[in-house]
């Protein structure tokens, strides 16, 4: 578990490259329609975290998920969402969600990446061009627990694997 708050599952949710790219310009490079609605799926109902810069590459606010954006911007103001200011406050705005997600982007995920518990990650097998990345996973930190291969059909041009790693726990 998490060292800011054990009674929680952290869990980072995207979808990254083989480069580990993750958007260009604030915009996703890829569509995935299968892999939006696993993501729909498994974040209804629970909060999610996310910076400034993903929360405003949105039409609005995703609708039965708690918005919370955390951002430097003390000024910063946002419709149907919460902002925090430190990882800290985003979590204690999280409530009693025993699963918050942590949604994007790059920096974002790097911040939070040492408190996850688990991360479900899209990996789309192609190298793209982007300005933000998902961290590294080393293996030394996190073990591989399930894989699920999708290949490219009609309406998908991209082969992709859902990936989920559980955090390896050092005692």
């Amino acid at each position: 578990m998490n060292h800011l708050n054990s009674s929680k599952e952290i869990i980072l949710i995207a979808a990254a490259c083989e480069n580990n790219v993750l958007g260009k310009d604030n915009q996703l490079i890829w569509h995935i329609s299968e892999d939006l609605k696993r993501f729909k799926r498994l974040t209804e109902g629970h909060s999610i975290i996310m910076g400034r810069k993903t929360f405003e590459s949105m039409p609005r606010a995703l609708p039965k998920r708690k918005n919370i954006i955390l951002t430097r911007n003390e000024n910063y103001e946002a419709e149907n969402a919460f902002v925090a200011h430190t990882i800290e406050k985003a979590l204690v705005l999280t409530g009693d969600d025993p699963s918050p997600f942590i949604i994007g982007g790059g920096e974002i995920y790097s911040l939070f990446l040492p408190f996850a518990d688990s991360i479900e990650l899209t990996r789309v097998h192609k190298n793209f061009e982007g300005d933000a990345f998902f961290p590294e996973i080393k293996n030394t930190e996190w073990r591989l627990v399930a894989t699920e291969k999708h290949h490219s059909d009609n309406d998908q041009t991209f082969t992709y694997s859902y990936l989920t790693y559980k955090k390896i726990n050092k005692i």
